[in-house]
Formats: structure tokens, C-alpha cells, sequence
């Protein structure tokens, strides 16, 4: 069955490439604007195998959405890759410690960040 990954980010061109790049990869892929948008579409979406997160959104930013999702039972074993511009040791750090399985710091290789998402849907 196709894997499906949702991609949250504010910038609508990284959602359009990351989303391109994974479907063409074969993934099912659906897109949320920020943390908010993405706990919406959680709860009424088919469920999700896997979330690449931006961390610096408007609403509610990726460190925010991981923490909230990461408390609740159906989306605490979700793989979660922090996708950010922001790759101070700190953030890398506060990541990992909130729950992000992975952390890769823009501009991410496609094929780099597809071999890290095979790997985490093992």
C-alpha cells in the first residue's frame, strides 16, 4: 500500500517541491500550512506514515505541532523529520528532544531526504 507523508510548511514553494518530490517517488502526499493546519488535517485525513515539519510557521510553529502530537496515542510512533532552515546545534537539539526522529537542514538533498523517509517506514 502507498505510504502516505504529510508536509507541513508555511512556505507554499517547499511544500510544492517536497510534495513533488515525493510523489514522484510514488508516496501519497497531503500539505498543511503550519502546526494548526496539520492537527486539523490529522484528524480527518486518511492516517499519515510519516511527517516532514518546518519549524518556524505562523499559528504554530514545528516544535509547538511535534510536542502536541507527541502526547497523543495515535500520532506518538508517527516518524516525524524536522525539515528547517534552522540548524543551530540548539534547534537540532530541541528537535530530537521533542520528539523529531530525524532533523535535516535546508536546503535538503531530494535524494537524501527520500532515502531518510524510506528508511524511517522500514
Amino acid at each position: 500500500m502507498t505510504k502516505h507523508i504529510m508536509v507541513v510548511d508555511d512556505s507554499k514553494t517547499i511544500r510544492n517541491l517536497v510534495a513533488f518530490v515525493l510523489k514522484s517517488e510514488g508516496f501519497r502526499v497531503s500539505t498543511a500550512e503550519d502546526g494548526l493546519d496539520a492537527i486539523e488535517k490529522l484528524y480527518s485525513l486518511d492516517p499519515v506514515d510519516l511527517i516532514v515539519s518546518d519549524v518556524n510557521m505562523p499559528r504554530m510553529d514545528g516544535f509547538t505541532f511535534i510536542k502536541t502530537i507527541r502526547t497523543q496515542d495515535a500520532y506518538k510512533d508517527i516518524p516525524i523529520i524536522v525539515l528547517s532552515t534552522e540548524g543551530q546545534e540548539q534547534d537540532i537539539q530541541t528537535g530530537m528532544s521533542l520528539g523529531a526522529n530525524l532533523y535535516m537542514v535546508k536546503p535538503a538533498q531530494p535524494e537524501k531526504m527520500v532515502r531518510n523517509i524510506k528508511m524511517l517506514l522500514g
